[in-house]
């Protein structure tokens, strides 16, 4: 088991490995597939995945934030 500060450390970089890649992926995907739709849909699409990536950050920081094994 890690200690506490060693799965911060870890964990920090590997959220911002999350979120950078998960946008990049979501932008690629939109402007790929949504350029030529209507306005409407290009809402929906980038509010749901401007909402996507919580459970993976979630995960992500609950991991981070468990307490070490005394």
């Amino acid at each position: 088991m890690l200690p506490a500060r060693t799965r911060k450390l870890i964990g920090t970089f590997v959220f911002l490995a999350f979120l950078i890649i998960y946008s990049l992926i979501a932008m690629a995907l939109g402007a790929r597939y949504l350029a030529s739709v209507h306005g409407i849909w290009q809402f929906l699409f980038y509010a749901i995945a401007g909402l996507a990536w919580l459970p993976g950050a979630m995960a992500i920081i609950s991991w981070m934030a468990k307490a070490d094994k005394q």
